[in-house]
């Protein structure tokens, strides 16, 4: 990383950022638009601080631009609330490629075990009605261990998903 201190000053914001954002969709079961905006304004930041090119910069930005419209089709169609659409396409700015593929298959499992244990509190309840997930706690989670296995403990090539 060629920004050192700010650089990891802007991942300890991202990481805060998604704490939050998975604290509030626990709670209200809903991610602020503050927050989304804020994550999505300070990847060009952390892309500037770290070195990025602006050929890398494209390919974040067009990522997000296709991350957006597959979540977008989702939540047209009611499977997906739109801040869950908006945390993780501002998230998908922060993250290259290769890591932003790995996200997406550690969101979908914690989203399935997420799944599993709310809808056994809504049987358990007798709750009539739709299960509500809190979709935010699983992006949240994935883009935290993204930022810790990619900045913070690097993974050796042949380890988990390395």
């Amino acid at each position: 990383m060629q920004g050192g201190i700010f650089t990891y000053a802007l991942l300890a914001a991202l990481a805060t950022g998604l704490l939050i954002a998975a604290f509030t969709d626990l709670r209200r079961r809903e991610i602020d638009n503050w927050l989304t905006t804020a994550i999505a304004l300070g990847a060009p930041l952390f892309w500037l601080s770290s070195g990025l090119s602006f050929e890398a910069m494209g390919i974040q930005v067009v990522i997000a631009l296709a991350t957006f419209a597959v979540l977008f089709v989702l939540f047209a169609l009611n499977l997906m609330g739109g801040g869950d659409v908006k945390l993780l396409t501002a998230l998908s700015l922060w993250i290259a490629p290769l890591w932003f593929a790995r996200l997406i298959i550690v969101m979908a499992l914690v989203g399935g075990l997420l799944t599993l244990v709310f809808g056994a509190i809504h049987l358990a309840r007798r709750k009539p009605g739709k299960v509500a997930v809190p979709y935010g706690i699983a992006i949240s989670a994935a883009g935290l261990w993204v930022l810790v296995s990619q900045h913070l403990i690097p993974l050796k090539s042949g380890g988990f998903f390395g």
